[in-house]
């Protein structure tokens, strides 16, 4: 039997090599499709390692290839690599260097654990029967670098047999892993909805078709749409983010454009949105006599844990000193592209607390000063690490 006192040792050993990394990371935040500096280091250690290594999948991803000492089936670790296009606004020494870039979403953390994953498993390859593929993934913020990695066939030479993820997160404290055995995280889609009606003098308002009103009245018909309850398959959420129309204040408008997105857990609920929505649009514009166009955009869809691969992650977690911080989540209407993998092989992706209140770690996501708890690090590779040798051994 495998010692894995050894794997726990090895993954504390790179504590300070993962917290370097991460923070050269963040201080050189680039963003999705164009993280050319980050994929250069990532490929570059990676090989130093001793890894098999191809670049340039989906413009700039990465994938290293290990191998262990028999053969066997194949397990993908991932991580994302873009940063986001927010000004930071901490003061830590490691801060962004680039203006109106930051590391916002712990992406910075993802890769530096994975990489730290990597140097402990190579240590260990020879307990591995078959193979890691380490897959850094660019665009997770968008378009959705998961998708074009998959398109290029990252799941494939050789299959992967199954894939993990986690994400840094500052709402659970330090020494909590937020874990499902379903559906995990919604479904993103977005819309353009364009309202049509007729121009004419404000104070002569009887001979047109006012289009903010409509556009007013059908923001009021999608809100009865909306189902709160995350605990409910019928979950769905609509936000209207921006309202583009009119052209002088005398004037009445005569278009109106509405852009925004749509969040749903079950998919069969997200299947029969976009005709719901032209419904309630359409009761609400047709009855002031408006046209409209509604451009409906499937993004990424729910992100759903494989039941077995979810207990096999959560049995690895529960072996480790941080077992008694496992609990099981409900769903969150947040939306990762780690979905585009778990459609199409099993796997499971799990949140790693990092906030620290004594130490004002408490920002949350793409925030301007967000920022987390390093020790989540050597967390992050002992948790992959047993999880590989689990799953491979």
């Amino acid at each position: 039997m495998n010692d894995l006192s050894l794997v726990d040792a090895e993954a504390a050993r790179m504590g300070d090599e993962m917290v370097r990394l991460r923070r050269d990371f963040h201080a050189h935040p680039e963003l999705g499709l164009k993280e050319k500096r980050t994929s250069g280091i990532v490929a570059g250690y990676l090989r130093g390692l001793g890894l098999e290594v191809e670049t340039g999948i989906a413009g700039t991803g990465v994938v290293g290839l290990l191998a262990g000492g028999a053969p066997g089936r194949t397990l993908m670790l991932r991580s994302d690599m873009d940063a986001l296009p927010v000004q930071e606004k901490g003061e830590a020494p490691y801060r962004s260097r680039t203006k109106n870039v930051m590391h916002a979403c712990g992406h910075d953390g993802h890769m530096a654990n994975l990489l730290g994953t990597a140097a402990v498993l190579f240590r260990f390859r020879e307990w591995l029967k078959g193979q890691v593929k380490f897959v850094f993934q660019p665009a997770e913020e968008f378009p959705g670098g998961a998708k074009l990695m998959v398109e290029e066939g990252v799941l494939e030479n050789p299959r992967v047999d199954a894939a993990f993820g986690l994400h840094l997160v500052t709402s659970l404290p330090l020494g909590c892993i937020g874990w499902s055995r379903g559906v995990m995280m919604a479904a993103m889609d977005s819309f353009t909805l364009r309202i049509r009606g007729k121009s004419g003098h404000s104070a002569m308002p009887e001979g047109s078709v006012d289009a903010i009103l409509a556009g007013a009245r059908v923001i009021s018909a999608l809100q009865d749409l909306i189902v709160r309850d995350v605990s409910s398959p019928k979950a769905a959420l609509v936000n209207v983010g921006t309202i583009t129309g009119g052209s002088a204040s005398n004037v009445v408008a005569e278009e109106v454009v509405l852009t925004g997105t749509v969040r749903t857990i079950n998919r069969d609920v997200r299947a029969g949105f976009p005709a719901a929505m032209m419904r309630a649009i359409g009761e609400a514009a047709g009855g002031m006599k408006a046209s409209f166009e509604l451009d409906y955009e499937h993004g990424y869809p729910p992100l759903v844990n494989d039941p077995a691969m979810s207990d096999l992650f959560a049995e690895v977690i529960r072996q480790t000193p941080w077992g008694q911080g496992l609990i099981e989540l409900p769903p969150v209407m947040g939306s990762e592209d780690m979905s585009f993998y778990l459609e199409r092989v099993p796997g499971s992706f799990v949140f790693l607390g990092a906030g620290n209140p004594e130490r004002g770690l408490t920002a949350p996501l793409h925030s301007s000063r967000f920022d987390f708890d390093e020790s989540a690090l050597v967390m992050g590779a002992t948790l992959f690490s047993r999880l590989a040798l689990a799953f491979l051994g």
